[in-house]
């Protein structure tokens, strides 16, 4: 065998293998931004009302004629940094919404945002299984609002988290405790 086809077999192999390494890591996402700017539900500073006592109300008087907050918490980093606000909503048809306010974390591949029932100091790993998935991440950057699917048992629900299936990473968690 020629010098040539080994050399022309060991550099196909190194192109294939930084091909498959660009599409696994991606790591122009550590220079890129993708911002969202949709409609929030609530303004983030209404706080929650999960009391005894707004329970009963509840089950007394009328729905509320406009979105009601369940519960809401900042988020806190794990592998990234992620600040900004998540909020569990409640709408007057009764279906359930995650927003996030002033979201900014870094970007990154495969992004989900999970709801878990781990508690928010649980350490990251923690995140990785025992959730219910809302979807890709729409943006790293911004306002967004993900639908919690029907039959989801918000009480079983203690955060909402950033993670990046591809590496079993998470980014950000955010408590979101009710009563």
């Amino acid at each position: 065998m020629s010098k040539r086809v080994v050399v022309i077999g060991v550099a196909g192999v190194l192109v294939v293998a930084l091909v498959v390494g660009l599409y696994l890591f991606q790591p122009w996402r550590l220079f890129t931004n993708r911002t969202a700017d949709e409609a929030l539900l609530l303004p983030a500073t209404t706080a929650a009302t999960t009391s005894t006592s707004a329970a009963v109300e509840a089950t007394t008087t009328p729905p509320p004629a406009g979105p009601v907050a369940l519960a809401s918490g900042p988020f806190r980093s794990l592998s990234h940094t992620t600040t900004g606000t998540a909020t569990l909503v409640e709408l007057p048809d009764g279906k359930r919404a995650v927003q996030f306010e002033s979201l900014d974390t870094s970007d990154g591949p495969d992004l989900h945002v999970y709801l878990s029932g781990q508690a928010a100091g649980s350490p990251e790993e923690a995140f990785g299984s025992g959730f219910t998935n809302l979807g890709e991440l729409k943006a790293n950057r911004g306002n967004q609002v993900y639908e919690v699917p029907a039959g989801v048992d918000l009480t079983a629900v203690r955060s909402v988290v950033i993670w990046c299936q591809r590496f079993s990473e998470g980014f950000g968690v955010a408590p979101l405790e009710q009563g």
